[in-house]
């Protein structure tokens, strides 16, 4: 173990002044920060969003959505850009009252719906249109029991060992030793399955594995954290089948792209109001 020496915490913890990459968005309320309206585009679909593992969840289902056909999934993405404190914005924060991206409204009834956490939205919208999530009873509670491991899990391995691993301003020996544990486990937990398995919840492709990608097959194609190395990911050989297999959909490729502020900009499309914004002179304009 390090040096480092204890910590014994205070009767009444009060925060300091907060260190490292996500100090100017961390605080201990709730509640918008300023008044900003959130602005609505011409489908009934309004995503607020950006291209995090979490964000692409939902733009990958609802690309995958009008590859399928289901023209009604056309949508406008709009960039929440969270280093600078959009979700803070009094719209944001009435659309998801946990100041967290992804949040979608819908607009297609007489009243607006707001959902919010990714996983719910990707329900949402898979039953509204009849896809990717099993209706048969043994089938659908398979792909909603991977569906809530995976929004269980991914804490573990973002805000637990990527935060540690990747973006804390001081290397802590311990906590960065507990979540690769937990990282590793979780990977194992997924190997086993897709062992047995096509994908996570069975033979069919659904929301369980559009929600899991991101996160774990990001992780085993070495997209996120520069962590591949370290955990071994290579060992995994079950998951780098399906991370493979995924990412290589178009509708994935799309997904990814939308909100997305990191890569090459030929990776990033910042909004998206139609599919023709997939085009590069389309897309070069909205990346520079």
């Amino acid at each position: 173990m390090s040096d480092t020496p204890a910590y014994t915490p205070p009767a009444i913890w009060t925060p300091k002044p907060a260190t490292g990459r996500f100090a100017n968005i961390n605080r201990p309320v709730a509640g918008p920060t300023h008044d900003k309206e959130l602005p609505v585009g011409r489908h009934p679909l309004q995503l607020y969003s950006q291209g995090t593992p979490n964000g692409q969840k939902v733009t990958i289902l609802l690309e995958e959505l009008l590859a399928a056909g289901h023209a009604g999934a056309e949508y406008d993405a709009w960039l929440i850009r969270i280093m600078e404190g959009d979700q803070f914005g009094s719209g944001f924060v009435g659309a998801n009252p946990n100041s967290k991206i992804p949040a979608l409204v819908d607009r297609r009834g007489p009243t607006p719906v707001r959902v919010f956490e990714s996983g719910a939205i990707l329900v949402h919208l898979a039953e509204s249109f009849g896809a990717f999530l099993p209706t048969e009873p043994a089938a659908r509670a398979e792909c909603l029991s991977w569906l809530f491991w995976q929004m269980g899990s991914a804490p573990y391995l973002g805000g637990g060992f990527g935060h540690f691993y990747a973006y804390a301003p001081v290397k802590i020996e311990y906590a960065i030793d507990r979540f690769a544990m937990e990282a590793k486990r979780q990977m194992d937990v997924l190997d086993r399955r897709l062992a047995e398995s096509e994908y996570l919840a069975g033979p069919d492709y659904t929301i369980a594995d559009m929600a899991t990608w991101p996160w774990y097959g990001a992780m085993a194609k070495g997209l996120i954290y520069d962590a591949g190395e370290f955990l071994q990911v290579q060992d995994y050989t079950h998951v780098r089948r399906w991370a493979d297999a995924i990412g290589e959909r178009p509708a994935v490729r799309r997904g990814r792209m939308v909100n997305r502020t990191v890569g090459a900009p030929s990776e990033q499309l910042l909004e998206r109001h139609d599919a023709s914004d997939f085009d590069t002179r389309t897309q070069d304009k909205l990346a520079g």
